[in-house]
């Protein structure tokens, strides 16, 4: 039976969480999300009994939380996704696209996190739209796309981004026609970052004057910040097409489902200090350790749990969620071909023994949920408490 990681990210929430609570004040929708994280796989959530029909060992596998932002929970979330997501492929290149917003506009996200994220999507979504329909890229129709919302980078640090899976091609609903773009690209990454910085700073000034926008406290003139971000270069990065609808799922399942950072990263949990690997971009990719106090390491975290509703996946386009059913069959159509067969989920695999690993181990009982750990009440209680200013911050 895979053991899993020695250190979870549950581990430094429950040696600090307690202090942490005791001189920070948390929202409620992320003290609930931690409230999640510290009962994961523990007897406060229940479980199943498991016996080796070898050697009668019995062993109690606890369940897990479910929230979006355990890193414990993802693995399977991951599968049920891309499992939906494999009938929904087109016999055509897919293209990676990357939007990045730049991190001057950190602390004004910080302050209108769903006003600013959703203006992102917004944005970016009109951006190619213009793009597809302009006669100069010879599409003239409307893209769709799965976009997935990232907001940290290996450090835990604010870098808001949007990682795009592209058809390539558009889809014509008046003629009914599917027009392929070109194989080896699909838009001009500079002129898509040029056009992308105009609209979303001209939506973001719009909100400024119509006094939209929460401001931080002691923080620089926003509307000088805009016009000096209206002469800097932005950051769209495209890649090369992947190599087929196989890649693609590789790609979504990379992103699709990732937290601030995986259970498998931290290595060491102590003297109120978190150490982790990360990847320094900027120096070749290498991986390397970082060590921060913990309290500035739970201050990093939190700052990517997203509020209740906010949907940190979206499809655009033609394949928005009430008309994509729709336009994929007639694309088909169009392109005469079948949707891909309709593969039976795999079997559960049932875990080894851990005393013998001679035999697999078998169901035989359910274990009753347990009172949550005193940690968990105190954070209930705090939640209660704090429940109105949490959701006045979300």
């Amino acid at each position: 039976m895979n053991a899993g990681p020695p250190l979870r990210v549950a581990d430094v929430f429950r040696a600090y969480w307690a202090d942490y609570l005791a001189t920070h004040r948390v929202p409620a929708f992320q003290q609930k999300a931690v409230g999640h994280i510290l009962q994961c796989r523990t007897p406060a959530l229940g479980g199943h009994v498991w016996q080796c029909a070898a050697c009668g060992h019995r062993t109690v596998l606890y369940n897990s939380c479910r929230d979006r932002h355990c890193p414990t929970c993802q693995g399977a979330a991951r599968e049920r996704w891309l499992q939906k997501r494999m009938r929904e492929l087109l016999p055509t290149p897919y293209f990676h696209v990357v939007f990045t917003l730049p991190h001057a506009l950190n602390p004004l996200i910080r302050y209108n996190r769903k006003a600013l994220i959703d203006l992102f999507f917004k944005e970016v979504n009109a951006t190619l739209q213009e793009f597809a329909g302009d006669p100069q890229w010879r599409l003239e129709g409307q893209l769709g796309f799965i976009a997935v919302l990232h907001t940290w980078n290996q450090l835990l640090l604010e870098h808001n981004h949007l990682h795009l899976a592209v058809p390539g091609g558009v889809w014509r609903k008046d003629t009914r026609a599917w027009v392929p773009s070109k194989r080896n690209w699909l838009f001009r990454a500079e002129s898509l970052a040029t056009r992308f910085r105009t609209r979303y700073l001209r939506a973001v000034q719009r909100k400024l004057q119509k006094g939209q926008l929460a401001l931080p406290p002691d923080g620089p003139c926003w509307e000088s910040v805009i016009e000096r971000l209206s002469r800097t270069d932005w950051i769209v990065y495209a890649k090369k097409p992947f190599a087929g609808p196989q890649q693609v799922l590789e790609y979504l399942g990379r992103y699709t489902h990732k937290v601030a950072i995986s259970d498998y990263r931290i290595l060491a949990v102590d003297n109120g200090q978190v150490t982790f690997r990360y990847r320094d971009r900027a120096d070749g990719d290498v991986e390397k350790t970082k060590t921060l106090p913990a309290d500035v390491f739970i201050s990093r975290f939190l700052l990517h749990i997203l509020p209740k509703g906010m949907q940190k996946i979206r499809f655009c386009g033609w394949m928005g969620r009430n008309v994509r059913r729709e336009n994929l069959h007639a694309i088909r159509q169009s392109l005469g071909v079948l949707p891909p067969e309709r593969e039976a989920p795999p079997p559960p695999i049932a875990p080894a023994c851990p005393c013998c690993a001679k035999a697999a181990l078998v169901m035989v009982g359910v274990h009753q949920p347990r009172a949550p750990p005193p940690v968990c009440r105190l954070l209930a209680h705090n939640a209660q408490a704090s429940g109105r200013t949490g959701r006045e911050a979300a």
